[in-house]
């Protein structure tokens, strides 16, 4: 027995110093777990990760994923919170910055839900170092709601940034590639100068023809002469009744119209611009001079009848319009 006595006397120093022996660091312990990602936390985990003295910060995303529970915002923000947590374990490997990510989902964290009478989710708390050169007087965490709607993790990274020390780094957000993009986007682009390379030869002699441009700009000039932005801006009644079971085709007044009566008058425009340039480029060309007069007589009194009708236009709108030209 006496041998036995010498040999736990001889172990005492040992059990002595295996008792002096300091516990592991805390923000070591969970730096070395956060490497792939924000910390998988759950009330026991939370609770020792949050827990006072701490001489680091913790950013920790309280969430509800299941799709029972319905939170489409937390199923949105979840890879932007990841994405963040990665690339800031990423750009701080040796964990200079003092600050942890976690992310506390309901089905694991009920009692601490409970106890912060949370009822909405999620909700993005962050704690301050309670000792330390950076230590907070007020241990309470700060919340940030996402009342805005979905953030991107550029922004969460902006608000976390705020809440670190001054002196700290905050390594930025670096987001993947997306392959899938990039080889679609290139192949829409080989497409698109492959397809214009083969079919320049037949698109170039039509996108150089100068009566195309001339009817495309005859067009244009016609719809927004006649009103049709207006139409679009003020969502103006196509017609409209006149109070005796009949429809009244031009509204009353320069500042009002209907949507039949700006396509009557770029009708009306057409005709004139096309009277005129027939007048203009056509007539002259006609070899019969009977032919030759002709023509002159009947473009000329289709613009007088047009142009007769387009002041009785403007009569009918305002009854003060005093010019006129027959036949109406």
């Amino acid at each position: 027995m006496r041998w036995i006595q010498l040999l736990a006397a001889s172990l005492l120093p040992f059990t002595a110093l295996a008792a002096k022996k300091p516990s592991p660091d805390r923000f070591s312990d969970f730096h070395a777990k956060s490497s792939s990602g924000p910390l998988k936390l759950d009330d026991p985990t939370y609770a020792k990760l949050t827990k006072s003295p701490r001489d680091y910060g913790v950013a920790v995303l309280l969430t509800a994923l299941e799709a029972r529970f319905g939170c489409q915002l937390c199923r949105e923000f979840q890879p932007e919170w990841d994405l963040l947590a990665k690339s800031w374990a990423k750009g701080d490997k040796k964990g200079e910055s003092r600050l942890l990510f976690g992310t506390l989902d309901f089905l694991d964290g009920k009692n601490t839900f409970q106890s912060l009478m949370l009822q909405t989710a999620p909700v993005l708390l962050y704690f301050h170092p309670t000792t330390g050169p950076n230590a907070k007087v007020d241990t309470q965490p700060v919340r940030f709601d996402f009342t805005a709607g979905p953030q991107s993790a550029e922004q969460i990274h902006a608000w976390i940034s705020r809440q670190v020390p001054a002196d700290a780094p905050k390594p930025p957000v670096t987001r993947p590639i997306n392959w899938v993009k990039v080889i679609t986007v290139t192949t829409a682009i080989l497409g698109v100068v492959t397809f214009i390379a083969v079919a320049s030869p037949y698109i170039l002699p039509i996108l150089q023809n100068r009566n195309l441009w001339a009817a495309f700009s005859l067009i244009a000039v016609l719809l927004f002469t006649s009103g049709h932005m207006f139409n679009h801006i003020r969502k103006v009644p196509y017609v409209s009744g006149d109070g005796k079971g009949g429809i009244n085709y031009f509204a009353g007044g320069f500042s009002n119209q209907f949507g039949l009566e700006s396509q009557i008058v770029a009708a009306i425009y057409g005709v004139l611009s096309f009277a005129t340039i027939s007048l203009a480029l056509k007539v002259p060309r006609i070899a019969n001079a009977q032919a030759q007069q002709l023509a002159v007589f009947v473009w000329s009194g289709m613009l007088l009848c047009m142009y007769s009708f387009l002041l009785s236009v403007f009569r009918t709108k305002n009854g003060g319009y005093q010019f006129w030209l027959p036949p109406f």
